[in-house]
């Protein structure tokens, strides 16, 4: 109760101040958080959206790489910062739905301590097999899997990724036994269902996977958005063999909890505005990802969610990471 009182009373007299003053938002320049080192695609992301988001806003935006305890650390900077709108940090659906519950020592609630600002992209999680694997398709491989409960492995890049989670939602969906195998990172992976260490992954697209689904090699059963995926035609959802089911990363802007809508309001329109440039669109096509626009409620619920499915799957599987 305290802390809401305190978040409250924060915002309040951030927006006092700001009308006092007679300065409309923004009136300085706009931290924006990245948890991750330079050089990744999220960091790529945040800074393909800077230029045009500080056009709009007629302030800098200074994109700060805060890279540590698998993103906790930006994360608990942004959920700690004042919630004024200088400070808002760029995720992904890991950070709100899957840390705060695998990490005991995170430091902050991915749905509370956080005002959504809006989508940003999201790419479906393909479902691959060895290319020598007697199945064609995703019923295929469920009804052969049933026939031999044990005997078949599923990579990931490791305990408690994404990866792992979608294919233990996947397994507890199809009613199957499958054998985990976890990796240390994601290319390896990609080597175990090439040969055959493994018989299906579940992982975001990559250049490497994409031209051995061409060549053959890896056959691709489905996709795991809610519907058919433009950067995949052909490919069928999951879930229109198994209903319900949605694996999708996903990136968003987040602000500390108790922000004021009209901060968030006016950064949403700079975020949508800059996706809604056709070469931000390419751009972001060419990482295999969709540029998503979304109000603030949408992303809130969407964050609510997820948060809720993946915290489900990792009690109900005795997930853990060391």
């Amino acid at each position: 109760m305290k802390r809401v009182i305190g978040i409250g009373l924060a915002a309040t007299l951030s927006l006092l101040s700001s009308m006092a003053t007679g300065q409309a938002y923004p009136n300085k320049p706009i931290k924006l958080l990245v948890p991750y080192a330079a050089g990744g695609t999220t960091d790529i992301m945040a800074r393909v959206l800077q230029q045009p988001m500080q056009a709009t806003l007629g302030q800098p935006v200074i994109v700060e790489n805060r890279a540590g305890a698998a993103g906790a650390i930006a994360m608990r900077e942004a959920a700690r910062s004042q919630p004024d709108g200088y400070t808002i940090v760029f995720i992904n659906n890991g950070l709100i739905a899957t840390t705060p519950v695998l990490q005991k020592d995170a430091g902050y609630d991915g749905v509370k301590d956080f005002a959504s600002i809006g989508m940003v992209s999201t790419a479906a999680m393909f479902v691959v097999a060895n290319g020598d694997l007697p199945v064609n398709d995703l019923k295929g491989f469920i009804e052969y899997a049933r026939r031999n409960p044990g005997k078949l492995e599923y990579a990931s890049a490791g305990p408690g990724s994404f990866g792992h989670l979608s294919s233990e939602l996947f397994v507890r969906a199809a009613g199957i036994k499958l054998v985990h195998v976890p990796y240390k990172g994601q290319a390896p992976t990609l080597n175990a269902v090439l040969t055959g260490e493994v018989k299906l992954l579940i992982t975001s697209p990559s250049a490497a996977m994409t031209s051995n689904i061409a060549a053959g090699k890896l056959k691709l059963l489905a996709v795991g958005s809610a519907d058919p995926w433009p950067l995949a035609p052909g490919a069928p959802p999951v879930s229109s063999v198994l209903p319900g089911y949605r694996a999708e990363s996903w990136f968003a802007l987040l602000a500390p909890a108790g922000t004021p809508a009209e901060v968030i309001a006016k950064l949403n329109g700079a975020l949508n505005k800059a996706l809604a440039i056709p070469d931000m669109q390419k751009r972001f096509n060419d990482f295999g990802l969709l540029a998503r626009s979304s109000t603030p409620e949408e992303l809130r619920e969407r964050v609510a969610e997820e948060a809720q499915v993946w915290g489900r799957v990792i009690r109900e599987s005795g997930i853990t990471i060391q």
